[in-house]
């Protein structure tokens, strides 16, 4: 292991550059990574690596009104979307991209540049339409049918060979609509996040400390996140991204860890990587909300349609059931939504109402939709 470690290092200060060396690098390491267990149960090698303890916690810092900060100089932040080139995650990455552009220039806004982020390992047809980064999978089989574990490999390739000219990032995802412009949350060193009901550290603490040694401190520095939304500094992120990447490999390598976490594997495995480099996060209750759980889109920044929306014709909802009326991003995964979708009934709430608006505004607007 410690070999491994010395000989990343000197490859590292040679300062290859190559088109494809750096691939094939990194593929190599990968491969040695899981031969070796480089993150191993019970006693992480990672601790001799890892940076000081946080000098704070987190945990009584929620925001549940967020205000635009009255700066005189934008605190400018690039929002990062990773993606493949499947019809599902092209249509989403194009509503997505057509309401960033709405707002990007708006009062109140420190939406700076934007990236695709393309983890297909090829251009395809979005590449004249949005500003795109491509970069390569995983080896095969080395996530196991677990996509999600492309996105931090992505990352460490995006923020290692990319130009990004702002000293923040903000990442989100394809199935986000922007409602209106973001300021930049974070503050300094500390990240700005949307807490996760689901994400409980001190609920799996006994499984997390595999990862998070106890000499690293309290449990609770580790926050409820994922990696998105999160705003963070590009300097944080660049040490955060490739410990996220190990950790996310190490985690769904280990069956206990692999099974406790299930699909929110990689969002631990964030949260774990921003406590172990000290990042701690500003936690805001009104960055995001989830329709049809979350009912007002007044006080938020984003819509995150990650839940299907069933309801009947008197605007009651069908939880578990097909609804007489549905939206679901998961009905359109061979292509994209029709144009004109047809709204909710009355009494249906009005993030649902306003998400099937903004979606059908998107599509009207988007030359070539259906194509």
């Amino acid at each position: 292991m410690n070999k491994f470690l010395t000989y990343r290092k000197r490859i590292s200060k040679m300062g290859f550059r190559g088109k494809f060396f750096f691939p094939m690098l990194m593929t190599l390491s990968l491969f040695l990574i899981i031969r070796y267990n480089y993150i191993v149960s019970g006693d992480p090698p990672l601790r001799q690596d890892l940076p000081g303890r946080r000098s704070f916690s987190s945990k009584d810092d929620v925001i549940s009104s967020v205000k635009t900060p009255s700066k005189k100089t934008k605190r400018l932040f690039h929002t990062a979307v990773t993606a493949t080139d499947s019809v599902y995650s092209t249509w989403q990455c194009r509503i997505m991209y057509y309401w960033y552009n709405r707002f990007k220039d708006e009062p109140g806004s420190e939406m700076g540049g934007y990236t695709r982020i393309l983890h297909s390992g090829r251009p395809d047809g979005l590449m004249d339409e949005i500003p795109t980064f491509i970069a390569h999978p995983l080896p095969s089989g080395v996530d196991q049918g677990y996509v999600v574990l492309n996105r931090p490999w992505a990352f460490v390739q995006w923020l290692q060979q990319a130009h990004i000219e702002e000293d923040y990032i903000l990442m989100a995802e394809p199935d986000h609509i922007i409602v209106k412009p973001i300021p930049n949350l974070a503050r300094g060193n500390r990240g700005a996040a949307f807490p996760f009901s689901y994400i409980e550290p001190k609920k799996y603490e006994l499984v997390l400390r595999k990862f998070f040694p106890k000499e690293n401190g309290m449990i609770s520095r580790i926050d409820p996140i994922g990696n998105s939304p999160v705003i963070v500094s590009k300097n944080a992120l660049m040490k955060i991204a490739p410990t996220w990447m190990n950790v996310s490999l190490a985690m769904k390598n280990d069956p206990q860890t692999d099974k406790a976490f299930g699909w929110v594997l990689e969002m631990y495995a964030y949260a774990v990587s921003s406590a172990l480099h000290g990042v701690s996060n500003i936690l805001h209750k009104d960055f995001m909300i989830q329709p049809p759980w979350d009912t007002e889109t007044k006080k938020t920044y984003i819509i995150h349609y990650t839940y299907g929306c069933d309801f009947d014709m008197k605007g009651k909802m069908m939880y578990g059931k097909i609804g007489e009326w549905r939206f679901d991003k998961r009905s359109y995964g061979d292509k994209p939504p029709p144009r004109n979708l047809t709204l909710p009934p009355q009494g249906v709430p009005e993030s649902v109402v306003t998400l099937v608006s903004m979606v059908n505004e998107a599509t009207t607007n988007i030359p070539n939709w259906e194509s």
